[in-house]
């Protein structure tokens, strides 16, 4: 086949491959009844994750098994008695074991705790996050039954997929930790089976990483509160301060708030935004198992949105009350600023007065001095005169030195002026 005539023969965009292939990253794959699927969600880094991929590898190579690349999101493989889901996101990594259990009649049995064997193959990548059981039974149940599998709490039971599933679960761990998830399959088919179970298990995820920003919350909360009892009490103090330093002791004090406020903001920065984004994949994945509601027991709709939403709520409140002191804190610091600069400037203009003050007395006094110095020259040189003359006229030079020497002074002192001139003048021109 001549790939010339097609769109391969093109160049390509590098992204195109990736863009076109994230639609199908996480493929919906079919799921017969009976079926128990435990499934784990661990939070890593980006170094965790490479090592838990090459975990996967070497545990299908010692099996003859290739497994997945550096580019792989999902990755499935078929192990003896079991089938292992490896999935990649954004800051965890979920690992999904199925089981086939064609004898099962009693929802979730056998206990977890039988099947952690094959779990084990596979060491832990990080921290836990997340435990579920699902178990799919097919055949139709009594929601009253199936409520009372999951013990004194009370269970949100429906059904879901327009009423070809019912579906329960009580949100909480059981005595082997795992949050348990009960799918009786009334009629569908493989594949939307397997597209229900998806969809539940990623509610169970998304729900569970959406809820980790309610501890950021609770955390940052006394360092808002104090900072929102702070702030009134230095808004009344700039309207009594005076002077520059205590403008700056306020300005100084509001800078420090303002650090530690954006500190808390930077560091809750992305974990607000992911249980934002968590919470509406939560919310989509909801509308998208079209759910019936049950008479005597909650929807899982109702349920979550009752007790997922306060948490939510708590934490788009916490950014709110963030931005918002971060605003009063910014316009209260200039118009401290504006005020110490305003402060500042008088000061430098009282300064610049009384240095032109300074300048215009040194100037009299220079101008006195050079006055008193004309004067003290001149006397010199007329003492001087006066002398040579009378040096003269004991040689018999036929002079007057007190009357020639009284003649002398005016020219003398015109010439002593006329030399201070040009010396200031040369001065000046320096």
């Amino acid at each position: 086949m001549d790939l010339s005539l097609g769109a391969s023969a093109f160049e390509q965009h590098p992204f195109r491959a990736r863009i076109l292939g994230e639609l199908h990253a996480r493929p919906t794959r079919p799921l017969e009844a009976p079926t128990r699927i435990l499934h784990f969600a661990f939070l890593i880094d980006s170094a965790r994750v490479e090592a838990d991929r090459a975990a996967v590898t070497n545990l299908c190579v010692e099996r003859g098994l290739t497994g997945p690349d550096a580019q792989t999101r999902q990755f499935r493989v078929e192990l003896q008695g079991a089938a292992l889901v490896w999935e990649r996101h954004g800051e965890f990594v979920t690992h999904s074991w199925e089981f086939a259990s064609p004898d099962a009649e009693a929802p979730f049995s056998p206990s977890p705790d039988a099947l952690m064997r094959t779990i084990r193959m596979l060491p832990q990548p990080g921290p836990l996050l997340v435990a579920a059981d699902l178990h799919m039974l097919a055949g139709d149940r009594d929601p009253a039954r199936i409520a009372a599998l999951f013990g004194p709490l009370q269970a949100a039971v429906s059904e879901a997929n327009a009423g070809r599933a019912l579906i329960a679960s009580d949100f909480a761990p059981d005595t082997f930790g795992f949050v348990r998830i009960f799918v009786g399959n009334r009629s569908m088919p493989p594949m939307s089976a397997g597209r229900l179970a998806q969809r539940l298990l990623e509610i169970e995820t998304y729900r569970t990483l959406a809820l980790m920003g309610l501890p950021e919350a609770q955390n940052l909360a006394p360092s808002i509160r104090r900072i929102e009892h702070e702030l009134p009490r230095l808004l009344d103090a700039m309207t009594q301060a005076t002077g520059v330093e205590q403008n700056r002791a306020l300005l100084d004090a509001l800078t420090g708030l303002a650090s530690e406020l954006e500190v808390g903001a930077a560091a809750s920065l992305y974990r607000f935004g992911a249980t934002r984004a968590y919470d509406e994949l939560v919310r989509a994945r909801l509308d998208a198992i079209t759910e019936t509601r049950l008479a005597d027991y909650p929807s899982w709709n109702g349920f979550l949105t009752k007790r997922l939403q306060p948490a939510m709520r708590t934490c788009r409140n916490t950014e709110e009350r963030q931005a918002d002191l971060s605003r009063k804190l910014a316009r209260a610091a200039q118009l401290l600023r504006t005020r110490v600069d305003t402060e500042v400037e008088a000061q430098n203009s009282d300064l610049l007065r009384q240095m032109g003050e300074r300048v215009q007395l040194q100037l009299r006094l220079q101008q006195t001095v050079e006055g008193l110095s004309i004067a003290a020259i001149t006397y010199y040189i007329a003492s001087v005169a006066h002398h040579v003359l009378d040096g003269a006229k004991e040689a018999g030079v036929p002079v007057e030195p007190s009357k020639d020497t009284a003649i002398l002074i005016p020219f003398i002192a015109a010439f002593v002026a006329w030399t201070v001139w040009r010396i200031r003048r040369k001065h000046k021109g320096d």
